[in-house]
């Protein structure tokens, strides 16, 4: 959907034309492929094959038939045919036009556009879904709620990871607040990925929208990681963790139980106040140019978090592939965010 979105975003050749159309009052159905399985499905019109432009579109368009674009969007393949779909592929639609558009996208998993010619909507058909249109006014509008919404939830998640730092700095943090920080995470995952479909819909209208996503959203992604890394579960994996954690609904995220149960860490409400310790691992990835394979082999080495804090620098020097220099940039990154943590809560 999003590579359709961008095809058709404010501002590309293939919008021009589209927008011709419906301001000419007229309808349009446009495969945005023309690959065999497309051509295998065509009957009748005309090849055109010429270099598209958003006038030869408009001409085009008068004709009742479908117009074939080519996969890169430079040409014209044909124009005037009629779409021959499979009729038992589901649709929601009503109209001719627009059922065709989603049995022809859903069959073919091809991206495709049709413009109602009474009401001038434009809708477009891939991946098994359908997206329509919006004003640009709209759609800046919406999306400028929508960042309102993630500043929210961004202010939310920091106060949790915070929590979850100072709870873990005194060796005292339970299920709970961890389960806090990445019900906290997806959310604003969804608002960013929400936002991000917006500005590619916007096209060009969008640069200022992305410079306040880039800022907002930071490196959100890279902490929740090293949070789920942290307290895995043996022989879970971080990415798996966070992938059916995203095909949950949103009252299901919110819901601490449910959370939990996708962390690995199954169990009632009481479960949620259990002490739990964590690796050190998103501890030891604030050292600057400390290797991944060394960071995991210190935790390894230690088993936790607390005993990397009391390690003395004999002790890290024990570790593979840790020297003098290493060592003592390990020693005091953990006591600077010790130190910055106890300053912050009192």
């Amino acid at each position: 959907m999003r590579n359709a979105l961008a095809r058709v975003a404010p501002g590309t050749p293939l919008r021009d034309g589209i927008d011709r159309v419906v301001r000419a009052q007229a309808g349009a159905l446009l495969v945005l492929s023309d690959e065999p399985d497309v051509l295998s499905i065509c009957s009748g019109g005309f090849l055109v094959d010429a270099p598209y432009s958003p006038q030869r579109l408009s001409e085009l368009a008068k004709m009742d038939g479908a117009i074939i674009i080519s996969t890169e969007g430079g040409r014209i393949a044909r124009a005037n045919v009629h779409l021959v779909p499979d009729p038992t592929v589901p649709t929601s639609e009503t109209g001719t036009r627009h059922r065709t558009a989603e049995r022809v996208a859903r069959s073919l998993d091809v991206p495709v556009v049709s413009a109602s010619e009474e009401m001038g909507v434009i809708n477009v058909y891939a991946g098994g879904n359908k997206r329509q249109l919006q004003e640009v006014g709209h759609l800046l509008e919406r999306a400028n709620q929508a960042l309102q919404t993630l500043e929210r939830y961004k202010a939310k998640l920091d106060d949790a990871i915070t929590n979850l730092t100072a709870v873990e700095v005194e060796d005292v943090a339970t299920l709970r607040d961890v389960v806090a920080v990445v019900q906290r995470g997806e959310m604003v995952h969804r608002v960013a990925d929400e936002i991000e479909t917006m500005i590619i819909e916007l096209g060009f209208d969008a640069r200022l929208l992305r410079l306040q996503l880039d800022e907002l959203y930071g490196e959100i992604d890279d902490e929740l990681d090293l949070v789920v890394v942290d307290y895995l579960p043996a022989g879970s994996v971080a990415e798996d963790i966070l992938s059916e954690m995203s095909k949950l609904s949103d009252d299901d995220v919110l819901n601490l139980r449910v959370a939990s149960d996708v962390l690995g860490r199954a169990g009632d409400n009481d479960d949620l106040n259990q002490e739990v310790a964590p690796k050190g691992l998103r501890y030891l990835h604030r050292v600057k140019r400390l290797p991944s394979g060394v960071a995991e082999g210190v935790a390894a080495h230690f088993g936790g978090l607390a005993r990397i804090q009391r390690a003395t620098l004999d002790d890290l020097l024990s570790v593979d592939g840790v020297d003098e220099t290493t060592a003592r940039a390990i020693r005091e990154t953990m006591t600077r965010i010790t130190e910055s943590t106890i300053l912050d809560q009192y």
